[in-house]
């Protein structure tokens, strides 16, 4: 039923606790692919997790490119990217695939020492957070982001592209959605945070 990749650029350092959130879900996705985008820290990888599906871009194709290319490799009828910076509580599988809409958005925690700079940037858009234990719950309400599930067919109808308007880089994640909301697609919330956001961007060797 259900593809998760999981994309890293530099993130060699953080990718195993990603890979083995995915693992130790009470539901398993039918699929994982990994995504290398041409770094070439994480070749320690595939003799660890097996189980995983590898593709090491033999140059940085970046991030459009590179969840495009992925996106059209995908055969299960739904899809969910996830950053090797980021992990998923063990239920977040189980919550997004019950009775799943054309796209299924939960809420994010945010961690790691970025958060306050996270809570920063998003000011503009006038995003919620509340504070929990130090760390932040990111309210999605209607909105989206890039770890959305949505249905497969409907993706490869739009792809992923830069979305020219945005002031947030290639923004392909919002492009993404536009196409989704254009053609009137079924959506559903799930207001827990189950993706953990702990570096989102900078990847240097930090924790």
């Amino acid at each position: 039923m259900l593809t998760i990749g999981i994309f890293s650029c530099g993130y060699g350092h953080l990718a195993s606790q990603a890979i083995e959130s995915v693992l130790s879900q009470t539901v398993m996705p039918e699929q994982i692919l990994f995504f290398d985008d041409g770094i070439w820290d994480c070749k320690h990888l595939p003799s660890i997790y097996p189980e995983l599906k590898y593709y090491f871009r033999s140059e940085n194709v970046g991030t459009v490119s590179n969840f495009h290319d992925a996106l059209m490799r995908v055969t299960t009828e739904y899809t969910m990217f996830m950053g090797a910076d980021n992990w998923l509580r063990s239920d977040t599988v189980e919550h997004l695939t019950k009775d799943p809409a054309d796209v299924n958005i939960c809420d994010i925690m945010v961690t790691g020492e970025l958060k306050e700079k996270f809570r920063e940037v998003c000011k503009v858009a006038n995003y919620k957070f509340s504070d929990v234990n130090g760390d932040l719950h990111w309210h999605i309400g209607d909105g989206h982001h890039g770890s959305m599930m949505y249905k497969t067919s409907i993706g490869k109808e739009i792809g992923y592209a830069s979305y020219e308007n945005s002031t947030y880089g290639d923004a392909e994640d919002y492009r993404l959605w536009l196409g989704f909301k254009e053609r009137n697609a079924s959506v559903k919330y799930i207001t827990e945070a189950l993706l953990y956001y702990r570096r989102h961007r900078e990847n240097t060797i930090k924790y």
